[in-house]
């Protein structure tokens, strides 16, 4: 039993609150472009993102890709398959003597 009962609550309700205000403040930015604009100066950019944008766009996924430079040129490393040979590899089993601990033949 904890001699404070109240001040989990009181706590969570007060991280609650403030998560609430933040979402309502995201919501009124992304209806109001104006707002926006005066909060980030920014705001009509392609590139900027925030919680309003992401709102507003419907998702949060959505990120702008940065465009492709110039074209992978593939590896001449890996061109040529070397030849490969077989080596022979001992089992490691045969030398564990397995039947060495069996139970007695009479009992």
């Amino acid at each position: 039993m904890s001699t404070f009962p109240g001040s989990i609550n009181h706590g969570r309700a007060f991280i609650a609150i403030c998560v609430f205000a933040a979402f309502v403040w995201a919501l009124a930015l992304s209806v109001s472009p104006q707002l926006h604009q005066c909060l980030h100066k920014d705001a009509n950019r392609v590139e900027h993102n925030c919680a309003a944008t992401m709102i507003a766009s419907g998702n949060y996924d959505h990120a702008a890709h940065p465009p492709l430079v110039s074209a992978p040129v593939p590896s001449v490393h890996f061109s040529t398959i070397p030849a490969l040979t077989s080596h022979w590899v001992e089992s490691p089993f045969l030398g564990a003597r397995i039947f060495e601990h069996a139970p007695p033949a009479h009992s």
